[in-house]
């Protein structure tokens, strides 16, 4: 890949979910310190997408 910032999202359709934050841990820290990507949390499912909010 480029040297350009590399970013991912993190989306989850809301409700309980055993695990789920463990799992979003999980993806965060291996994407931050094993690869060198930023992660953004997106608020309120694809609403939240749709209108562009996200949050390191």
């Amino acid at each position: 890949m480029s040297p350009a910032t590399r970013r991912i999202g993190v989306m989850t359709s809301g409700g309980d979910c055993p695990g789920l934050n463990a799992a979003i841990r999980a993806i965060t820290r291996r994407a931050v310190s094993g690869h060198g990507f930023e992660v953004l949390g997106i608020e309120d499912a694809v609403a939240g997408l749709a209108s562009g909010r996200a949050r390191p």
